[in-house]
């Protein structure tokens, strides 16, 4: 057994408390407990464990790993009262741990009646008047590396660096990270775990020990992206829809069930749940841990780029890829750059009828104007004691559509208050707000404020907010309502782009008729055929859930029905939006309008919206209808919603209930009727809306803390479809070869112990020409699979039928079929064709026009290198490792860009690909690069004469040359490429201990 110091022995020790799991039953649901790292040495060390201590480790079944949720009481001590033998271990352990540099600023944290909280790290004692100045986003940075300060991950000079943040942070400098905590949700939570297991197989083969391969920090992992809108306004869609939901999943789920059993500290929360960052709002987030004694705060990366969301509970939360994360739970500091901070200051208050969904939409614009990839976001002004939590988490969720790292928002007592409401214990909250007040990191709007440094600032006035939707192809392209109908007559008339659909004007007024089960109806431009209530967004607000509620209300009350072949679906983040629902009695009234409950997960938001009715699908592909979808969700990208949505627009709940009532986007709200009510009179817009006073009536009345307290009792529970899932107890994993779900993958199979090292590349071919915006959907799908795709075709070789295919998002633990699906998006543009769309590419050597796999495995057969070429923001969207995996699995060497998404340049980095940027002002446009010419780049053999962001020199064989910026960022980044990517880089450093 090998452990990484104290804090790794108390990781190893929390994960056996699972196998004396009889003498701990009452212990069995609780949550997790982080590493304690205050004054412990990360080397990696190696013991041999007693016979004694390997009796402990028997294998039960569990659903937790830490604190119990309304107790700051850590399991640890706890376990001290069970276990001797586990006491002596840990003291054996932390004794063999060097001493943190800064042991002499560890202060005792007093209870008002006595007695103490526990210990922390104390900033106020290092007398440093340049930490008054910092942003409390970097705050947190600098707790953790105080905290993990041994002068071997974490050096004295990294603290030095975080402490002088306004002078270091426009240099670039890199500072190591070590967040307390991984989150996943199931479709990246799948890959995750198959790399665990084939990174086991990796140390067998290398003759290494396979148990080093486990979590050594907690791993949260909620299943909540395989639920599909199959069943819809039916009471009984929940059921329906989950019993579809295990029939096409219950592989995935019980692979995620014995990884759940094969790895320590790993929580697995069940299908039916909710949405992995609503849990973390109302559940999971602890904002102060309290580890044995020691007070720090909460911080957590996860595997889906709305982590961000946990960043409106003052938690420090971001996304990062599958890659990345797995490296941090096996225990390695992340690397990153020390971030610029934006200061957002917001004054004034909401307007009567404005939504928090038509702020963030608005901060999402203006952020993404002012530019702030890579850097923080921090929320603070007058304006912030207007905005409820749920509000705040709206803004903080959309990070990654504004492009930032995080969009944060300090604890003040807003936090305080939801912390209460959601069934934190008084005495918990009672210790977040000491310790965070004694170590600088509490905002009190009451107290005068220090003026803190910020690397540049913006400025909202609330008031100035106005209703909005954005689309009809990207989260930041805002319309204001009142602009909306004349906006839409733009996008039909505009050539074919991101508010483009180059309709002509003679068939612009184009009618489809069609019989729906029996009755005539018809379809134009613009019509509504998808109106869903969905997304972490916006499910986790009360206010924007129950004002939708109140406008199905005035509608029913006034006699209007949505048209029975808009398909419409209410998926609600966790099952308190239930409870709330039916305690204010405004279900009934969903129900009417046929927003009836379809299951809890992300559903339409990703993709997930089920097929549409058949007359439905004909009427649109027959008659080439541009369709519409409204959603509460966060991306809109072409093709993502559904493959017959060519318009996708983001709105708020009550506005999607407004847009299926009205049946299309092309209405103006302002002068336009809705409909005709019962009474044969014209209803408008202002007739069904709620105004502002009328939904916080009934958010006061109906959302109460003991709905949070008995939704989160039970949800460890499971439901009986998980429960009978049976799974094995081995810890390496029995991989089948005929699975179409889990496949071992090949990234690890002829591994040695030394480096690859570095490599140019040399007379590559250019498989993909893209421009701007290509995202990780169109990249990696995470939708159906199309009928003519190779994927499909893999799959109908094996027998699969196509009513069985699922999503790419569902198959991501299986290699073969997602280096099928890369680049496999239907609305893909890619100019070596020339203006056609689709998923090909031109094998430039014959001349063919091949799918991008099938052209792909061409040139690998041939013995050729691939590289991409592409405009600015490639890979923005969800961060999806697949991005990066697929392309590696093709042989791509290389992508060529004006500019990255954050974290889709550090997936590439992970996987070996080499990231690229072109210098200012050029791109392959401008220098006059097809995309038909062989590449070479010219990277140094030797790893130690690269430098981070060094230029570059790239040559064609049609004599163009050209200088571009090397995207490895860091000295650790450098490290991982010459070893192949991050994962062969880690099984190398825990084979040699």
């Amino acid at each position: 057994m090998y452990i990484t110091t104290s804090s790794s022995a108390l990781a190893l020790l929390r994960a056996s408390r699972s196998r004396i799991q009889p003498s701990l039953s009452s212990l069995s649901r609780t949550l997790p407990t982080p590493p304690l790292p205050p004054h412990s040495s990360q080397s990696l060390r190696s013991f041999s464990f007693s016979s004694a201590y390997q009796s402990l480790r028997r294998s039960a079944p569990r659903w937790s790993h830490g604190v119990h949720w309304k107790s700051p009481v850590s399991l640890t001590s706890q376990i001290r009262t069970v276990s001797p033998l586990i006491e002596r271990l840990q003291r054996n352990f932390a004794s063999m741990a060097s001493e943190n540099v800064f042991k002499g600023i560890l202060t005792s944290l007093p209870k008002p009646g006595g007695g103490e909280f526990g210990k922390f790290y104390s900033l106020p004692a290092l007398n440093d008047p340049r930490i008054e100045k910092l942003p409390y986003s970097i705050r947190i940075l600098l707790e953790s590396a105080i905290r993990n300060c041994d002068n071997f991950q974490v050096k004295k000079e990294d603290v030095e660096k975080i402490i002088d943040w306004e002078n270091s942070s426009p240099k670039q400098v890199e500072i190591p990270f070590k967040p307390a905590r991984v989150l996943l949700q199931d479709f990246t939570g799948v890959p995750a775990v198959v790399d665990l297991a084939a990174m086991r197989d990796a140390m067998n083969k290398l003759g290494s020990d396979s148990s080093k391969i486990n979590p050594l920090v907690p791993v949260d992992l909620v299943i909540d992206h395989s639920v599909q809108v199959d069943v819809t306004r039916s009471e009984n869609a929940v059921q329906a829809n989950m019993e579809f939901e295990f029939q096409r999943n219950k592989e995935r789920f019980a692979f995620l069930k014995w990884g759940s059993n094969a790895f320590h500290n790993m929580l697995v929360v069940p299908p039916g749940s909710g949405i992995v960052h609503q849990v973390n709002l109302e559940y999971l987030g602890r904002v102060v841990f309290n580890t044995d004694g020691i007070l720090y705060p909460d911080s957590v990366v996860g595997t889906d780029s709305h982590t961000t969301m946990i960043d409106g509970l003052g938690v420090a939360g971001w996304g990062v890829g599958g890659i990345e994360a797995e490296a941090t739970m096996l225990g390695q500091p992340m690397s990153m750059v020390l971030p610029g901070v934006v200061g957002f200051k917001l004054s004034g208050k909401l307007r009567n009828g404005v939504t928090a969904t038509d702020l963030v939409l608005t901060v999402t614009q203006m952020l993404r104007k002012h530019g702030v990839v890579g850097k923080f976001v921090e929320f603070y002004g007058g304006g912030m004691g207007e905005l409820s939590l749920a509000d705040r988490a709206t803004i903080a969720n959309m990070s990654p559509e504004y492009g930032a790292t995080m969009g944060f928002f300090p604890v003040d007592h807003v936090t305080l208050q939801y912390l209460k409401l959601t069934g934190r214990s008084d005495h918990t909250v009672a210790m977040i707000e000491a310790y965070l007040r004694a170590n600088k990191m509490f905002v009190d709007y009451n107290e005068p404020q220090l003026e803190r440094s910020y690397s540049s600032y913006l400025e909202l006035d609330l008031a100035d907010v106005e209703p909005c939707v954005s689309g009809p192809k990207r989260p930041h392209d805002r319309v204001p309502l009142r602009e909306m109908k004349t906006d839409w007559h733009s996008c039909l008339d505009n050539k074919v782009g991101f508010k483009g659909f180059a309709v002509p004007k003679e068939a612009q007024e184009k009618k489809a008729k069609f019989t729906f089960h029996g009755q005539p109806a018809e379809l134009k431009h613009g019509s509504v055929v998808i109106a869903a209530i969905t997304s972490c967004t916006n499910t986790s607000n009360p206010s924007v859930m129950l004002g939708a509620a109140l406008v199905a209300k005035k509608a029913s009350e006034l006699g209007l029905q949505v048209k029975p072949w808009v398909k419409t679906s209410l998926a609600p983040g966790s099952g308190v939006v239930t409870k709330y629902l039916l305690q204010s009695g405004l279900q009934k009234y969903f129900n009417q309008q046929g927003f009836h409950i379809v299951g809890y997960g992300c559903t339409t938001c990703i993709g997930n919206s089920g097929d549409l009715d058949e007359s439905v699908a004909s009427a649109i592909s027959e008659n080439d209808i541009v369709a519409a979808a409204v959603l509460s969700g966060n991306r809109n990208f072409e093709g993502r919603v559904h493959a017959l949505t060519r318009a996708n627009y983001l709105a708020s709940p009550p506005l999607v209930v407004a847009y299926a009532l009205a049946g299309t986007v092309d209405i103006d709200f302002e002068k336009d009727p809705i409909g005709v009510g019962k009474d044969g009179k014209n209803v408008y817009f202002r007739d069904i809306w709620p105004s502002t006073e009328e939904i916080a009536e009934v958010v006061q009345s109906s959302v109460l803390p003991e709905m949070f307290k008995s939704t989160y009792e039970s949800i460890t529970k499971g439901n009986p479809m998980w429960n009978e899932l049976s799974v094995p107890g081995s810890k390496l994993y029995s991989w089948d070869p005929n699975s179409t779900y889990i496949h071992e993958p090949p990234y690890f199979q002829k591994m040695t112990m030394d480096p690859p090292g570095s490599h140019g590349v040399k007379d590559a071919y250019c498989l993909l020409n893209f421009g701007d915006s290509i995202t990780t959907d169109h990249i990696s799908p995470a939708g159906s699979i199309h009928k003519d795709s190779p994927a499909a075709k893999f799959l109908l070789e094996r027998g699969v039928d196509r009513k069985d295919f699922n999503s790419y998002g569902s198959r991501r633990g299986n290699d073969e079929i997602m280096a099928r699906g890369t680049f496999a998006n239907i609305r893909i543009v890619n100019k070596l064709l020339n203006g056609e769309v689709g998923p090909k590419t031109v094998h430039i050597p014959t001349g063919e026009k091949l799918y991008v796999f099938d052209a792909a495995h061409k040139y690998k057969a041939e013995g050729h290198d691939t590289i991409v070429l592409a405009g600015a923001e490639y890979g923005s969207g969800s961060s999806r490792d697949w991005a990066a995996k697929g392309p590696m699995l093709l042989g791509v060497k290389a992508v060529i860009a004006k500019s990255f998404e954050r974290i889709h340049r550090s997936n590439l980095v992970g996987m070996g690909i080499i990231p690229l940027c072109f210098k200012a002002g050029e791109d392959a446009d401008s220098l006059g690069l097809t995309g038909h010419e062989r590449f070479n780049i010219d990277l140094p053999s030797k790893i130690s004469e690269i430098r981070p962001g060094q230029d570059v020199t790239v040559t064609t064989n049609t004599g163009k040359s050209f200088t571009c910026t090397v995207r490895f960022d860091t000295e650790v980044e450098l490290e991982y490429f010459n070893h192949g990517g991050i994962l062969p880089y880690v099984i190398r450093q825990l084979s040699k201990q």
